[in-house]
């Protein structure tokens, strides 16, 4: 069953973020991920709980695996680039 890792972000410096973006797709695809959507269009239809700004969806081939990618040490150098540039939440949910 396929799973999805769904980020929110707020970018605050988009230069450097793109070298975020850059590396962080090859680790997502080197563990599987698909990128379905990444900061396109955005129409919020209903907003009582939250209120999304740029939302990026990785599909994986399994919760295994989504998870293994954003847990890797592989990553976790990229994410602190995330960190410094961008406020994010980052979920992982189960598909169907």
């Amino acid at each position: 069953m396929p799973a999805f890792v769904i980020a929110d972000t707020r970018i605050e410096n988009a230069a450097e973020y793109e070298a975020y973006k850059a590396k962080a797709r090859a680790i997502a695809e080197s563990y599987g991920g698909v990128y379905r959507a990444r900061g396109g269009d955005l129409d919020v239809v209903d907003a009582q709980l939250w209120s999304p700004t740029r939302i990026v969806i990785i599909e994986f081939p399994d919760m295994a695996s989504a998870r293994a990618f954003a847990r890797s040490p592989e990553y976790a150098p990229v994410a602190k680039l995330r960190h410094a540039n961008a406020k994010s939440t980052v979920i992982i949910v189960d598909g169907m």
